[in-house]
């Protein structure tokens, strides 16, 4: 008996709308859906997932105390460096990150996570340069 191996050779692409949708579900169904885990065939050893388009990104909803309660960290490399910005400050200043580092913090580390990296596609507004691959909407639940 051989061993099936799914192909690779599907590769779509969806967007998602994330104007009042809590982070933390979109960045869910980001996350799985760029791994391919809705895929009947699944592997875990693969990259089979879509290429996901995130719009509006400046009006993701973030539940409770989060806005001023969650804090992004990230050291700049010298002594006493340690920079912090509240979700709400990065959300003005580049709504982008918020969703890609929740996202990112959901896939898997090493070589496999960093290439299902590229496929995760954030923009704060309603355009995208994306219209060519005919993208399909997704809606969040």
């Amino acid at each position: 008996m051989k061993t099936y191996i799914p192909k690779n050779d599907e590769q779509n692409w969806i967007v998602v709308d994330a104007a009042g949708v809590p982070l933390g579900r979109l960045a869910t169904l980001i996350a799985s859906r760029i791994r391919g885990k809705h895929r009947p065939d699944f592997t875990p050893n693969m990259i089979q997932g879509d290429f996901v388009v995130v719009l509006n990104a400046a009006q993701v909803a973030l539940t409770g105390n989060k806005l001023d309660g969650k804090v992004y960290t990230r050291y700049t490399g010298y002594q006493g460096g340690l920079k912090k910005e509240t979700a709400r400050q990065a959300i003005a200043k580049h709504p982008e990150r918020v969703i890609e580092h929740a996202v990112f913090g959901m896939l898997p580390k090493g070589r496999q996570g960093r290439a299902m990296h590229g496929r995760l596609k954030v923009y704060a507004g309603e355009t995208h340069p994306h219209a060519a691959q005919k993208p399909q909407k997704v809606e969040v639940r």
